[in-house]
């Protein structure tokens, strides 16, 4: 069985003002989530499943899927605040859903083979998903063996200002043991460093960061599913607690429940952290095409 690709695309509705413009980047007028599935589906993903806001979900399957008709096989589900365990409770003055986690929950019950878990409006690269995919085919009839696919610091750096990244820490097999934020990630005098009690200190700049680009087996949902139930009993009061995805795995790390291999991608990431980055996002593909990594159109 092929593995499926999970893409979290509920944020994009406010972006896009309801995706009648989604931001045209590609040389032929494509959206960064475009580059994901067009490298997905060449890596083996079987099925490409996005998760969105169900008020834009005609504007989504118009703009989006129509032009994978025939392509890619895709579903959608839908994350919306009062998507919650039975039994569970919130604060009704809360306007936005629970983060990352919660999205992933929202595929509980279309996803039952093994699965990567990207963001909608991140370029990951084809030799990432390629990663991803081999990970995720190995781990059929598996359990409790998860991945993610860390990027090297250097390769997701912006030229208009500094970054945030999550930076691994891993055992001598590779395994996550931890993952520290870091702020304030530049390069200065031709060294990669962060910004840490007013000092700059210099970070090895092979060190792997984690961009939201995960795999998993389909008993994680159930991970989440309980993870969420103690979550709103714990902060279901407050109107801005999120329920983020490196929050679990770090607790079922060290819980023993199951493992988390980084694999190192050469991938270089890039997204739209700056206004003007765009301009950058833009040139990059329009580079990429030249070279013929990707066809003229997409899709």
């Amino acid at each position: 069985m092929k593995p499926t690709l999970f893409i979290l695309a509920a944020g994009m509705g406010s972006r896009y003002g309801g995706l009648k413009q989604m931001d045209a980047l590609g040389p032929d007028g494509e959206a960064i989530l475009d580059y994901s599935v067009f490298d997905a589906e060449k890596a083996g993903f079987g099925k490409i499943v996005f998760v969105i806001r169900e008020d834009f979900a005609d504007d989504f399957k118009r703009v989006v899927l129509k032009k994978y008709e025939g392509k890619v096989a895709c579903e959608l589900c839908y994350q919306s605040i009062d998507k919650v365990p039975a039994g569970c409770t919130y604060n009704h003055e809360r306007t936005k859903p629970w983060g990352t986690n919660h999205a992933v929950l929202m595929g509980k019950d279309i996803i039952h083979e093994p699965f990567g878990v990207i963001n909608a409006d991140d370029y990951y690269g084809p030799e990432s998903f390629a990663i991803l995919a081999e990970f995720l085919r190995s781990k059929e009839g598996k359990k409790n063996e998860y991945c993610m696919v860390g990027y090297r610091v250097c390769n997701t750096l912006s030229e208009n200002g500094s970054v945030s990244r999550g930076i691994c820490e891993t055992d001598i097999d590779g395994f996550l043991t931890g993952v520290v934020e870091r702020t304030s990630i530049e390069r200065k005098n031709g060294v990669v460093c962060f910004t840490e009690n007013g000092e700059d200190v210099q970070i090895d700049e092979n060190a792997p960061v984690s961009m939201n680009m995960w795999g998993f087996t389909p008993e994680y949902f159930d991970y989440v599913e309980n993870a969420f139930k103690t979550f709103l009993k714990e902060k279901g009061s407050e109107l801005k607690s999120e329920f983020y995805i490196p929050t679990l795995v770090d607790e079922l790390i060290h819980k023993g429940v199951a493992t988390c291999k980084v694999l190192d991608t050469p991938s270089k990431w890039f997204g739209v952290t700056y206004s003007n980055d765009r301009q950058d996002v833009v040139d990059r593909f329009a580079k990429l095409a030249a070279d013929g990594v990707y066809p003229r159109p997409l899709f």
